[in-house]
């Protein structure tokens, strides 16, 4: 890999881990924390929205970054030829 195509890749890399980081810090603690007295006042799933987030859709949220975290480096590393076989 060439040193253009390295700095290519970190690039990508580092934009992906940026939006995905900075969508997670969102729910976790502007919806979680800051948005949770607003956000309490509707209900979903028979809890308080601000609390849902701060007690489940935080880690759900993290958990679907993972995957899709997977599925664009996968995508990266075949448009960089470096995929795993």
């Amino acid at each position: 890999m060439s040193e253009r195509d390295l700095k290519g890749y970190w690039k990508k890399n580092l934009t992906y881990l940026g939006v995905l980081l900075s969508i997670w810090f969102v729910v976790s603690y502007v919806f979680g924390i800051l948005m949770a007295p607003a956000l309490n006042e509707i209900q979903f799933a028979g809890f308080k929205l601000g609390f849902w987030f701060a007690q489940q859709g935080s880690i759900y949220t993290f958990v679907i970054l993972i995957f899709v975290y997977v599925y664009l480096m996968n995508k990266l590393d075949k448009e960089f030829n470096v995929q795993e076989d």
